[in-house]
Order: C-alpha cells, then sequence, then structure tokens
C-alpha cells in the first residue's frame, strides 16, 4: 500500500505517526548533549567562536522543543481535529529542521571556513549521526524527515564546492544518493506500518465484531480444544451456567468448570455425573444433540459441532419454557383439564401399558360409568355447578379405586374404569360392584346435597385375548342396555347384546335407504271437539314398514333415526306428506306434525316449512308443530327464536306431552305457544283419583288463563271424557275413544259422520 498524500491517511492513523514525534524525548536530550559536546570540542580546536553560538541555538532549539513535548503530553489526543494534528506535527518539525540546519551549518562552516581536519570530521560525524536517527524517530512526517535531510546535507554540499576542493566536492556529491536512500527508509518504514496498522484496525474490528456477536448471542457457546479446555466462552454461556467472568475461564478444563458450578449449587445435586456422561457423548461425537436438566428452573439443550483441527465447539441454549409448554402440553392432552383423569386416547395407552408389564393378569375388566340425568344437573343449577359435580366425582373415584383401577374420563359423564385380575383377592364381578355401589349417592357441591346414581356397563375379558377396541365396543353395549333398563343399573356384557347391536346396525342401514327411498308413511289421529260434533285437526304419525321384519313402532326408528342424524329427512317427508294430504281434506281440518330436538337446533326447519307451504299451497294456519318439552331444555334461546319466526308466517306452535318435562310451568310464559297438549298420563286415573283430577283441572285454569287452546291426549273411555266434558277441561280431545290412527282417505267420511251427528264415542279396549 503505497501512501501518497497524508490527506489519504485516517484521522486516526496520522494522529498515531504524529504522536511518534512526540513520545522519546530521552534521545532528544541526548542528541542535544552530544550536539553540544561536539561543537564546543571543535570551539576547544579551533578557538572560533562561532561554535559558541550554534551551542546556543542548541539550547534555544531544545527548549523550546521540550516545552512543546510537554504540552503534546497533557492534551487530549482524542478530541484533536485533522488541522489541530497538523498544526502539532509543524511544530515538531519546525524544532527538528532547527537542530539539523544548526548541525548542517556547522559542518558545512568547518569544511569551507575552518578547514581543519579534526573540525571537519567531528561535525560531519555527528550531523551522519543525527541522519540515521532520521528514519528511525521521524518516520512518521514525511516532511519531517524532507527537511531535516535537506538541512543536514546542504549546507555540507555548499561548503564541499565553495572550497574548491575537487575531491571534498566529488566527496559532497555522494550525500544526494544517501539523502534519498534515508528518505525512501523512513517512507518505507511509515508505508510498512501504515499497512500493518490499517491491518490491526481491521482485526480489532473483526474481533470486535465477533465479541459482540459472542457477548449478545442468545445461546451459550463453548469453544473446546482437543484436550477438552475452554478456548472461547460467550457471556450468555457464563450466565445460563453461573460461571461470573468469562475471561478467567479461559484454559480452564470443562469438567473443573462443571464441578465449580456444582459446589454453587446451581446444579442439583442428584444431576452432575448424568450431566457429564451426556457432555462427555456431545464431546465425543457419540450424540450431537442433547437436553440436559441442570435443575428445576434451568433446563439447556446443547448441540455439538466437531472442529477440523480437534476440540468441539457447543452451543446451547435455554429451553426451560418451551420445555415447560411441552410438558403441559403433553399434559392437556393426556388428562382432562376438568377432572384431571387421563383421557381416552391415555387411558388406553395406561391400559396396554399394564397389560404389557403383567403378561398373565388373567382376566381384566372394564366399566364404564354414566351419571344419570346429568344434563337435568347442567340445566338446573347451571354448568358451572355440573362441572364441579364431575370434579367431586372423580375425585371419589380416585378414592374408592385406588390400589384397585385405573380410572379415566371419556368425555362429558362418562367414566371408565380398569380392574387388572388379581390373585388371592375378589374377583372382578364383586370389585365392580362394590365400586359402583358405593360411588353412587350425595355429593356436596357449593353447599348443595345433589343425589347421584350411575348406569354402568361391565366386560370381563382374558387378557390373552384381549383386543383395545373390542372391550370398549362391548362396554358401550352393555351400558346401553343399563341404561334402557332403569337408572343406576349395572349390566355386564354378555354375547345377546353384540347380536342386537348388529341387529341395530342392520336396522340403521335399512332405515337410510327408506328414507331415501322415500317410504316413510304418515298416518294420522284425529281430534275433535270434546262432544264429538267436529273434527278439527289431524295429527301426523310417521310410520316404517320394514320390508322383511312388518311394521317398526316409531318409538323404535325415530329414536334410531336421530342417533343417525337423519331424523329431519323425516321431519321433512312427514311435513311434504301431511301438507299434501290435507289440502284434500276439508279447509276447516288443520294437520299437526312433531317436531324433533334435532330440528330444532338451527333455523334449517324454517326453510323446510316454508318451502313445504310454497309448493304444496297449504294456508300456514292450517299447519301445526308440535315440540316436545324435552326439545326445548337445550337450547331455550335458539328454539324460541326459530318458534317465533315459524309463528310470525301464522303457523300454530304447541307444546306436546305437556308435564312430563321439567319446569314445564315456565315455557307457557317465555315461548311463543297457541296449544298444550296435555299428556296422557294426567288423564290415565282421573276416574279413580280424584287428586290427579284437580291436578289436571288446575293445569287447565293456568293455560286458560293465558289464552292458550287445550287439547287432552290419551282420552280412552268414556267415563274419562265425561269427566273432562264435565269440569270443561278440554277444547279438543285426541285419543281411542273417538279413533285411532287412520290413513289419510278416511278423514273425509270421518269428518262427515262427525258433522251429521253418526259418531259417537266409544270404549278402547287395548
Amino acid at each position: 500500500m503505497k501512501v501518497r498524500s497524508r490527506k489519504v491517511v485516517p484521522t486516526d492513523v496520522y494522529l498515531s505517526f504524529v504522536s511518534s514525534l512526540f513520545e522519546n524525548r530521552n534521545t532528544l536530550f541526548t542528541g542535544m548533549v552530544v550536539h553540544i559536546l561536539t561543537f564546543l570540542a571543535i570551539y576547544s580546536k579551533s578557538g572560533d567562536a562561532f561554535y559558541l553560538a550554534l551551542c546556543a541555538g542548541f539550547v534555544i532549539v531544545f527548549a523550546n522543543r521540550i516545552y512543546w513535548f510537554s504540552r503534546f503530553e497533557q492534551t487530549d489526543k482524542l478530541q484533536l481535529t485533522r488541522s489541530e494534528i497538523r498544526l502539532w506535527e509543524r511544530r515538531y518539525v519546525l524544532g527538528a529542521a532547527s537542530t539539523a540546519a544548526i548541525l548542517g551549518t556547522g559542518s558545512g562552516y568547518a569544511i569551507f571556513v575552518l578547514q581543519d581536519s579534526f573540525a571537519e570530521l567531528a561535525a560531519i560525524a555527528v550531523t551522519m549521526a543525527s541522519m540515521v536517527s532520521v528514519v528511525g524517530r521521524n518516520y512518521g512526517s514525511r516532511l519531517a524527515v524532507d527537511l531535516q535531510t535537506l538541512a543536514c546535507c546542504l549546507p555540507m554540499v555548499i561548503g564541499s564546492l565553495l572550497a574548491q576542493d575537487f575531491y571534498k566536492a566529488l566527496l559532497s556529491l555522494m550525500l544526494i544518493p544517501f539523502g534519498l536512500t534515508t528518505r525512501a527508509m523512513a517512507n518505507g518504514v511509515r508505508e510498512f506500518l501504515y499497512a500493518n496498522v490499517i491491518a490491526s484496525q481491521e482485526m480489532e474490528k473483526i474481533a470486535g465484531r465477533f465479541d459482540t456477536a459472542l457477548t449478545n448471542m442468545t445461546h451459550g457457546l463453548v469453544m473446546l480444544d482437543p484436550h477438552n479446555r475452554i478456548e472461547v466462552i460467550n457471556r450468555k454461556a457464563c450466565e445460563l451456567l453461573h460461571l461470573g467472568d468469562r475471561k478467567r475461564l479461559t484454559n480452564c478444563d470443562l469438567d473443573v468448570v462443571l464441578r465449580y458450578g456444582v459446589r454453587h449449587t446451581f446444579v442439583d445435586g442428584s444431576m452432575p455425573s448424568l450431566i457429564q456422561k451426556q457432555l462427555a457423548q456431545l464431546i465425543d461425537g457419540s450424540t450431537s444433540r442433547a437436553v440436559m436438566q441442570f435443575s428445576e428452573d434451568l433446563i439447556l439443550e446443547f448441540s455439538a459441532s466437531r472442529r477440523p483441527e480437534g476440540g468441539v465447539v457447543l452451543i446451547f441454549e435455554d429451553v426451560t419454557a418451551r420445555i415447560r409448554a411441552d410438558r403441559k402440553i403433553l399434559h392437556m392432552v393426556r388428562y382432562d383439564s376438568l377432572t384431571g383423569l387421563p383421557q381416552r386416547a391415555y387411558f388406553c395407552d395406561l391400559v396396554k401399558d399394564k397389560v404389557a408389564q403383567q403378561e398373565d393378569l388373567g382376566q381384566v375388566g372394564f366399566m364404564v360409568l354414566d351419571v344419570d340425568e346429568f344434563k337435568h344437573v347442567n340445566d338446573m343449577k347451571g354448568h358451572i355447578t355440573g362441572d364441579r359435580l364431575l370434579v367431586a366425582i372423580a375425585n371419589r373415584l380416585l378414592e374408592l379405586a385406588a390400589g384397585e383401577a385405573i380410572v379415566g374420563h371419556f368425555v362429558g359423564d362418562q367414566f371408565v374404569l380398569f380392574f387388572p385380575g388379581r390373585e388371592g383377592e375378589l374377583d372382578l364381578d364383586t370389585r365392580m360392584r362394590s365400586i359402583h355401589e358405593r360411588i353412587a349417592g350425595s355429593y356436596e357441591v357449593e353447599g348443595l346435597h345433589i343425589a347421584v346414581t350411575f348406569s354402568a356397563g361391565c366386560v370381563i375379558l382374558d387378557s390373552a385375548e384381549f383386543r383395545m377396541e373390542e372391550w370398549q365396543i362391548k362396554a358401550d353395549l352393555a351400558l346401553y342396555e343399563a341404561k334402557s333398563r332403569s337408572r343406576g343399573r349395572l349390566v355386564f356384557f354378555a354375547e345377546e347384546m353384540d347380536a342386537r347391536y348388529v341387529e341395530r346396525q342392520r336396522l340403521k342401514t335399512d332405515l337410510r335407504v327408506a328414507v331415501d327411498a322415500g317410504d316413510i308413511s304418515v298416518a294420522y289421529q284425529p281430534m275433535f271437539k270434546p262432544d264429538g260434533s267436529a273434527l278439527e285437526c289431524c295429527e301426523a304419525l310417521a310410520r316404517w314398514t320394514h320390508p322383511e321384519k312388518g311394521a317398526i313402532p316409531p318409538n323404535v326408528f325415530i329414536q334410531v333415526a336421530e342417533e343417525m342424524g337423519i331424523v329431519s329427512e323425516i321431519t321433512r317427508q312427514v311435513i311434504m306428506k301431511a301438507c299434501r294430504d290435507c289440502m284434500a281434506w276439508p279447509e276447516h281440518i288443520s294437520v299437526s306434525v312433531n317436531l324433533s330436538m334435532q330440528d330444532l337446533r338451527n333455523e334449517l326447519i324454517i326453510d323446510t316449512v316454508t318451502s313445504v307451504l310454497a309448493e304444496t299451497g297449504l294456508a300456514p294456519g292450517r299447519l301445526h308443530l308440535e315440540v316436545t318439552e324435552s326439545s326445548l331444555i337445550e337450547e331455550l334461546s335458539t328454539v324460541r327464536l326459530i318458534l317465533e319466526q315459524l309463528r310470525g308466517y301464522g303457523i300454530t306452535i304447541a307444546i306436546d306431552d305437556f308435564g312430563t318435562g321439567f319446569s314445564s310451568l315456565s315455557y307457557l310464559d317465555t315461548l311463543p305457544v297457541d296449544v298444550v297438549k296435555i299428556d296422557r298420563s294426567f288423564v290415565r286415573n282421573i276416574c279413580e283419583d280424584v287428586r290427579r283430577l284437580n291436578l289436571l283441572r288446575g293445569i287447565v285454569t293456568l293455560s286458560r288463563g293465558l289464552n292458550l287452546q287445550i287439547v287432552v291426549e290419551g282420552v280412552e273411555t268414556r267415563e274419562q271424557l265425561a269427566l273432562l266434558i264435565k269440569y270443561n277441561c278440554a277444547d279438543l280431545i285426541q285419543g281411542y275413544v273417538y279413533s285411532t290412527p287412520i290413513p289419510s282417505s278416511e278423514i273425509e267420511e270421518l269428518s262427515r259422520l262427525a258433522e251429521s251427528k253418526q259418531f259417537e264415542a266409544r270404549t278402547y279396549v287395548a
């Protein structure tokens, strides 16, 4: 690199060059003493006072230079501007050039004036020695080198030429290449040092950047040599490992450093050996990544990279938060957040592990527990109370099953237990029945005492033939059987249940085919005025005749349809057929269609009804839609909005089976209802039980007060009909006392008979 001009030299380098001029005052003092003593010796030999004057000049120049040296030493060099640095350079050059000029003048004078060999030799020798020092002392300033060389050589050349001595003149001319060589040497030194300064600065920048990068890394870094000694360690590594100042760790053995950490208790006492083993595997290349738990609050993940020259680079980060989050997520996946019990998938894993650990368990048992009428608790007490009840049940199950069974929570209000077989203990049947018996009872939740019973389905299997997917099906079948019988029952799986299950699956397949083919037919049960003088409405009843099994009861295939999720399609077909049939009846006769719980879960039923009315042309006022109380329990607000829209079209809304659900009376005030159909259970014993009759009359009075039309269902005897007429308990009568369900084709004839008073009530005999 050629330094062509000091203007291209960076300011900080320029300052370093100028500072080098002012560095060593001792050589300055030594030179001054030598110069004065030499000129005093010449004076003593020659007696020429000119050299005394030159000695005085040395003293004056030296004093001036010492002054500026001291001032420069006191100056804050980091605050100097480039122009100020140049001023200091000129001050130095002035002093140095003055000293050289005195030396050159003394030498030239000795050659031209004195022409004394001693004086010439002494003067020229000290001058040449000073010129040699120019390279070592003044390389930092091109101007200083040039002026000092010129000031030393020019007087001697002039003196030699004026002396008119050929040989002296010839010899003096040799000073020109000497001066140029001195100048070139000084420039070479300056350029070399400049290149090194620039390189040093670049290295400092790179080192600084590297250090900054290491310092600000979010990962810890440790670079080890082939002997497991630390060569480089960053601040993050020291923070994570609690090792203090990183500078004092260089060349320390990693094992010693870790033992230091153990002594200072940042590592759990039981962990060091495991950590050192894992680190040893990373260092020797057995593994490339490892997660190490140093304490409850510190988990680090290490990765290792081998170095070509030997050794290894360890990079690690704090993954405590991530590991905790992973563990939390894993816990959430495995365990129910409400009860803390294993969920289905993890429960199955626990069972598999248990069976795998003990190959010969003999027989094993599963029990699925379902909380009876849990939905009623949610509806009456609120979901928060329901959740806390589940927690209380889970806690009691854990207490009862401790050492007996593995407990899990599937969905909602369903719990499951796995019973491993044990020799010398009670048989599985007894153990299961014992827990089922003890789990039922009263639970205290938020000051409330809630009586809880459980339906349970159980299955006992041989562990050698255990299949995870089989027990769930069999236990569910047993549970279904238990719930179908009565509340609080425990039922063990029997093979005939499997047969019934298969039969039910076939029934589902056949029902889907029938619905897709439109094979659901409709029968109608008429509703008469109490005296039988007029037929005013008919309830549409879905019917399905199986090609092999014959007529399937509605309570069977409707339930199956609800399980399959196709009951809304049956509703649509029944509404369509009922509206078409109604169009063929006398205009005063309406038709009533039942809506299921699934129909009322969204607003699709509104589009279904309006499109059917538009297609058939039936007046909306002739269509009645019946909803049961059970369909109102789940989402009362949604049902209310749907019924209000339907009623807005002019459709009549009726509550069917009134009195069989919960909080029946509250619905009369909150729902858009026109008709109340009182359930047959209130009519059955009114002739024998006065209290039952009074209860019926009370419901009627309340309903009439709300301007609701009253239909009494299930009237089967003339005696029942007579009491209803006597106490004016009905606006319409529906029951076998007047008619069983009949085809649409018979409605018009039945209506004609009623109007002609040729139709009489009868007593139905089952």
